[in-house]
């Protein structure tokens, strides 16, 4: 099902081109043992890389893993990622 704008551009996206994922969310959110199980099936795709999100204080006032990561971080999955 592709019932928003990001679904469908996973879809609609050229499975032979890098695709990097940079999720942030709330410490209880990434530690859900479903966004293990959905970031194990995006693991599995050919050409997917996911950027593990930073320890910080996040927007909810908690701090823990979650916060966007680095611009270097991404940077460079991205870099690697091209040249894969």
């Amino acid at each position: 099902m592709c019932d928003d704008l990001l679904s469908c551009v996973f879809r609609a996206w050229d499975v032979s081109l890098p695709i990097v994922v940079c999720p942030a969310m709330n410490t209880l959110m990434w530690e859900h043992p479903f966004t293990r199980r959905d970031l194990a099936t995006l693991t599995g795709l050919p050409r997917l890389r996911v950027v593990t999100p930073a320890e910080a204080l996040l927007a909810c006032g908690d701090t823990g893993r979650g916060a966007l990561a680095s611009v270097e971080a991404i940077v460079s999955a991205v870099v690697d990622g091209v040249a894969v």
